[in-house]
């Protein structure tokens, strides 16, 4: 049986680029297909935060009718990314006790259970923006996944709490008011990257997915299918550009461009000496590829350290059997992969978001994997999840409570 066709909606607002992904299905066991797609240079942002809130609404705008334009679409919602080093990740617990008269855990039941774990406190300035449940315990029966069916009186949940700065929030949504654009739901980056390039089987024996962006980097940490950690980092490319632009004595623009056709992490013991010529006649400008390459390599390692911190924190330091999984625009550099394993002594990937139809070329590169991800996030919403529940179950599979089209559309993105 086919149901009406829906259309699923991301928009990530970066700190060098906005984009805006719009999703088509019209048949249950079809993965929604690109129509839309649009990307504008982002203006009044720094670092994840807003600086400047007409900037942003304007580049915003600008992603939003570049994609409506393709898809022959007025957007009236989606799901945003949120970004920043205000972003907190902390364990928490909640229990509740069985009301139901047959003492069988329904959804009510876990619902309840995913509430009490919300009941944490928190600064007045801070809110929670997603919960993810990473065990159930049912009168004393630990490490239970899906206690759904099961009976008992007692039930506990051990969750991962993510929480945001409000003032940030509140910014971000005046942006969205301003624009006239319903908000479905708020979604961390990193957790929305993880979502467009992670597999399950990954997701179940331990990886991180290090999200390079340009002001910043986000860490997502997973085990046993459950978010364990997540973390933004304040440093990615734009101190990559910074660099280069101090080392070379040059220009911003001329080594953004250096580091975008010529950056390396790690080249080739062979040409490691070569000389690099930019431009032509009286603007030409000759580097040293030995120094773009160590000026690369200083900043990577802070944020490699940087990263091996977080997973520290979680004790996941060199333990991870999936490794890691580079995406964003600062994955694009050659050889990254190489450098990351080397640093973090994890196997390391580049990956990007893949098994699309329709204007899947426009979207085929790392830097669009948030967005990608948010889109399938607005899929889950629109396919039936609850406001809170969907947002917790999505965090153990990316699939609870939804639809059957929703179910097919997770399960067959997976590789």
């Amino acid at each position: 049986m086919h149901r009406q066709a829906q259309y699923f909606v991301g928009i990530d607002v970066g700190s060098n680029n906005t984009r805006c992904v719009i999703g088509f299905s019209d048949n249950d066991d079809m993965i929604p297909s690109i129509v839309g797609v649009g990307e504008s240079p982002s203006v009044g942002m720094r670092k994840g935060n807003i600086v400047e809130v007409n900037e942003v609404v304007q580049s915003i705008d600008s992603a939003i009718a570049e994609a409506e334009r393709s898809s022959g679409l007025k957007l009236p919602g989606t799901t945003i990314g949120v970004n920043g080093t205000h972003i907190l990740s902390m364990s928490s617990k909640g229990v509740i006790a069985v009301s139901s008269g047959s003492r069988e855990i329904t959804a009510d039941e876990i619902a309840r259970a995913e509430e009490a774990a919300t009941v944490v406190q928190l600064p007045a300035n801070r809110e929670i923006i997603q919960v993810f449940p990473k065990k159930y315990r049912l009168d004393g029966q630990d490490n239970i996944k899906d206690p759904t069916g099961m009976s008992g009186v007692r039930l506990e949940i051990d969750a991962q709490v993510v929480t945001a700065s409000i003032p940030a929030l509140r910014n971000l949504d005046k942006v969205f008011n301003n624009l006239q654009l319903q908000i479905h739901q708020h979604v961390l980056n990193g957790v929305a990257a993880a979502e467009a390039v992670l597999s399950r089987p990954q997701k179940e024996n331990g990886v991180a997915l290090i999200d390079i962006g340009g002001g910043t980097t986000n860490v997502a940490v997973f085990e046993e299918g459950d978010l364990q950690h997540a973390a933004v980092l304040p440093v990615g490319g734009n101190n990559i550009t910074n660099d280069l632009a101090i080392g070379l004595r040059t220009d911003l623009d001329i080594a953004e461009k250096v580091k975008i056709k010529h950056g390396t992490a790690k080249y080739d013991d062979t040409k490691r000496d070569r000389e690099i010529h930019f431009g032509q006649g009286k603007s030409q400008h000759i580097f040293d590829g030995e120094e773009i390459e160590m000026i690369i390599q200083a900043r990577l390692d802070e944020i490699f350290e940087l990263v091996e911190e977080e997973l520290d924190k979680v004790d996941r330091k060199g333990k991870l059997p999936g490794g890691v999984v580079l995406v964003g625009g600062g994955a694009k550099l050659t050889n990254i992969d190489e450098y990351a394993k080397e640093k973090l002594r994890l196997p390391a990937r580049v990956q990007k978001p893949k098994g699309f139809s329709g204007l899947s070329d426009r979207v085929d590169d790392p830097s669009f994997s948030t967005v990608i991800g948010l889109m399938l996030y607005d899929a889950h919403s629109i396919g039936g999840g609850r406001q809170k529940g969907w947002m917790i179950n999505a965090g153990k599979s990316g699939i609870s409570g939804a639809s059957k089209v929703l179910k097919q559309i997770f399960h067959r993105l997976k590789p």
